[in-house]
């Protein structure tokens, strides 16, 4: 799963790459090669690699990936330098909350699920928020926050709090469920699909119902976007584009027919919207071939017609449309 914080380390990746080929650190024999590199990382990561303001976000503005690893060798000197030369250096992890420091932060999540329960979702966030700030990083409480942010309809953040959830402990079905429902909830389905079904994968034993409907959910989205962005048939109609209304309207073998007359003077967003649904495109699909000029057939286009516009020649479409 791609989330966030991986895709700034991918732009931070191409920066260092570019730059290298730039400052000299590789001759120009390499150069091809990088451009290879940096493109491949860019599709893998879904980034963009010549979106230099995405770039200077990955790295904090003003700085690199080289001075970045720089600071972080300079610290590792120091604590190494610190110690007895004869000592070996151990590995230090990250501070291991207390035992008074669990239960303080436990006891604010407990108050941030009861504020859930009360719909108090601001108060939620802050009392989640405390507790992050005593267990940074903690899959449980960003999970939470991130349904407080989606029940706050704030879905940027809710997304965030849930890929860091999962960047943390991929096992953690219920953050995948939460990433899923708030990518969703942005218009970002095949996001979502890929979250639910990372949940399920998480759950074992074909996940919880929950994650199951969501991802049926999102993938019948994901089909129904792909189904409008596929010409009929497969292929593109004549000229290479898929048919249009307006040519339908126009057609000449079909002139002065009262139907398509009703047709012209329906409001056009209400005819646009009527023409997105897939049930009536795939009507629509059905009934062309066989006929004069662009492959119409005027009497299926015609019955077809009378069918959607109500059979009443003139004003024949019903009150309220």
């Amino acid at each position: 799963m791609v989330t966030e914080s991986k895709q700034k380390l991918a732009l931070a990746i191409i920066d260092f790459l570019n730059k290298s080929c730039i400052d000299g650190t590789l001759g120009a024999d390499e150069k091809e090669s990088i451009e290879v590199a940096t493109q491949c990382i860019a599709d893998a990561f879904k980034v963009d690699p010549e979106d230099q303001a995405a770039i200077n976000d990955a790295l904090g503005g003003g700085q690199s990936l080289v001075s970045i690893y720089s600071v972080f060798e300079q610290m590792k000197g120091k604590k190494a330098a610190s110690k007895p030369a004869a000592a070996p250096t151990p590995v230090v992890g990250p501070k291991q909350p207390t035992d008074a420091e669990k239960a303080e932060a436990d006891a604010l999540k407990s108050k941030g699920n009861a504020a859930i329960q009360a719909k108090d979702y601001k108060a939620a966030v802050d009392f989640y928020s405390q507790a992050l700030k005593i267990i940074p990083a903690h899959p449980v409480y960003l999970s939470n926050r991130a349904a407080a942010y989606s029940s706050l309809n704030d879905f940027d953040n809710a997304i965030k709090d849930a890929e860091l959830a999962v960047d943390t402990d991929p096992t953690y079905s219920k953050a995948w469920s939460r990433l899923g429902h708030a990518r969703f909830s942005k218009g970002d389905h095949r996001g979502a699909m890929e979250a639910y079904k990372a949940g399920i994968d998480a759950e074992g034993n074909g996940g919880t119902q929950l994650l199951k409907i969501g991802y049926e959910t999102a993938k019948k989205k994901v089909e129904a976007e792909e189904a409008l962005q596929t010409p009929r048939g497969g292929a593109a109609g004549p000229g290479g584009d898929d048919f249009d209304l307006s040519s339908i309207l126009n057609n000449p073998a079909l002139a002065n027919n009262p139907m398509l007359e009703a047709a012209k003077n329906i409001d056009p967003n209400e005819l646009k919207n009527m023409m997105n649904n897939p049930m009536i495109q795939n009507m629509m699909n059905s009934m062309l071939g066989g006929g004069p000029n662009g492959g119409l057939d005027p009497s299926k286009l015609m019955a077809m017609a009378e069918k959607f516009l109500g059979g009443g020649g003139p004003g024949g479409p019903a009150a309220g449309r």
